[in-house]
């Protein structure tokens, strides 16, 4: 299984997004928009680093992390570095679950016993993190910015 391969293609289309977020006045990453809960494109992409951390950090790995805080990021250089920290974590989950994508980790969320596998986590927050790319293109359009292709296949 490529999963490695399969995040690169992740990195990729992310990176292909910070470069249009640079493109855009530094304000516009923090403006709240209304229609998505007075969110920002920044507090998003925190939301998204903030995924990675709980479910695979915090869940598959057992190790109890605090969460980012969005206030920590205002440039597009700010998410940079907490998409390396999340990229970080995202090999050590690699490694150590390589190999064994079907193995069962359990774990408790709020009171409710989980068992899920690697495989799965992992692609919970791929998907997670293109559902809200998405959003943070729409949020862009919402601002009267034309978006850039961000897909995988570009």
């Amino acid at each position: 299984m490529e999963v490695a391969f399969m995040y690169q293609l992740v990195q990729s289309s992310r990176a292909a997004l910070l470069r249009y977020c640079e493109t855009l006045p530094p304000a516009a990453l923090l403006q709240p928009l209304p229609s998505f809960n007075d969110s920002s494109m920044r507090d998003l992409m925190v939301h998204i680093a903030n995924a990675y951390r709980h479910w695979l950090e915090n869940f598959g790995l057992h190790q109890e992390r605090p969460y980012f805080d969005p206030e920590a990021c205002q440039t597009v250089e700010d998410l940079r570095a907490l998409f390396m920290t999340s990229d970080q974590l995202v090999d050590e989950f690699m490694q150590t679950y390589e190999g064994r994508w079907s193995d069962v980790v359990i774990n408790t969320i709020r009171g409710k016993r989980l068992e899920i596998t690697p495989l799965t986590l992992f692609t919970h927050v791929i998907t997670h993190e293109f559902h809200h790319k998405g959003q943070i293109l729409s949020m862009s359009r919402q601002l009267g910015y034309t978006p850039v292709d961000t897909d995988v296949i570009r």
